[in-house]
């Protein structure tokens, strides 16, 4: 069942948008940018299991850090796996920063628009219109098969437990 989760930004309480969803809840659909400005939904990345890794801004050294980690990690998964980074960040941003990191294997996704996913995915901080720092790993249904919302968004996600996760779905397959 979603839930409310509060969290933390520099040790300040901040207020989520809603509920976030549940494993094994289906993951609700969305629309962030491409790096071209081209809508993306979850129907884009059909017939894929998708590590969904959200950071609040690029810019930032977790961030940095959190997204140069997947994509290594994205280098030794099958076809079937897309890893898709989504931040604030505006999409010139995000290619910019990709092209300064030599990061080519994640997707990144802007929600600046109309933040429809932070709203779907209940962790768009209210405060200050950033999503919250998380991973959601989804089958190839759309079935949230894993769920972290790091409660310190100035904190690291659990890299080895979001990827034995993705590791063990592929076994499953």
């Amino acid at each position: 069942m979603a839930d409310s989760i509060q969290t933390t930004m520099k040790g300040n309480l901040v207020t989520l948008s809603g509920l976030v969803p549940a494993v094994g809840e289906q993951a609700p659909n969305f629309t962030a940018l491409d790096q071209t400005l081209a809508p993306k939904t979850l129907d884009d990345f059909a017939g894929k299991y998708k590590l969904i890794s959200v950071v609040p801004s690029l810019d930032t050294g977790v961030c940095d850090a959190q997204t140069r980690r997947f994509n290594e990690a994205a280098a030794d998964f099958s076809a079937d796996v897309v890893v898709l980074t989504i931040s604030m960040d505006l999409p010139f941003a995000q290619a910019r920063w990709c092209g300064a990191a030599g990061v080519d294997q994640v997707v990144t996704l802007s929600d600046h628009k109309d933040a429809d996913f932070g709203t779907q995915y209940g962790i768009l901080i209210k405060e200050l219109r950033l999503l919250n720092r998380s991973i959601f790993i989804l089958d190839k249904d759309n079935i949230i098969r894993y769920r972290e919302v790091v409660s310190e968004n100035t904190s690291h996600p659990d890299y080895d437990a979001a990827l034995a996760a993705c590791s063990a779905l592929l076994e499953e397959a």
